[in-house]
């Protein structure tokens, strides 16, 4: 199997690890010449939101891949990406609440992902059991090898 699409996933909540993502991205499809993709799946809301953040007229069509683009959490990853001359482009995806995990990996899918990265955090087996894990839901489910960048 060869290395040619790494996928990178992030949410809003990853802001205090893209550091350790896009080292662990860039060490792994560098080598490999590989193509990373970076995905932001924003819940609903939270799309609706940043949206409006950004000026965009509601009547504009402009897809989540242009919203992703312009988003400071993956535009910080994209800058990253390319100061390690690494090829890359953009994705958004948009998620009801509580549902990430599963359109990260139909990204994965729908972008031929050889590799997933995602971050996580460190929680207790009764957290996992009352608030699920976005992070697990995707390793369990992936079309492909996880990556498992976990915060501090």
């Amino acid at each position: 199997m060869g290395l040619d699409t790494v996928v990178v996933a992030v949410g809003s909540g990853d802001e205090d690890r893209l550091e350790e993502i896009v080292e662990a991205a860039t060490d792994l499809a560098g080598p490999a010449g590989a193509t990373i993709r970076l995905v932001h799946v924003f819940e609903t809301d939270e799309y609706d939101r940043i949206r409006g953040q950004l000026d965009i007229d509601a009547a504009d069509e402009v897809s989540p891949d242009e919203v992703a683009k312009r988003h400071v959490t993956i535009r910080k990853l994209g800058d990253a990406v390319d100061a390690a001359g690494l090829t890359h482009s953009w994705h958004g995806r948009i998620s009801d609440a509580g549902n990430q995990g599963g359109e990260i990996v139909t990204a994965a899918s729908d972008l031929g992902a050889d590799l997933l990265v995602v971050g996580g955090r460190r929680r207790s087996p009764t957290g996992k059991a009352v608030f699920g894990s976005t992070a697990q839901d995707v390793m369990l489910n992936a079309p492909c090898p996880v990556t498992f960048v976990r915060a501090e």
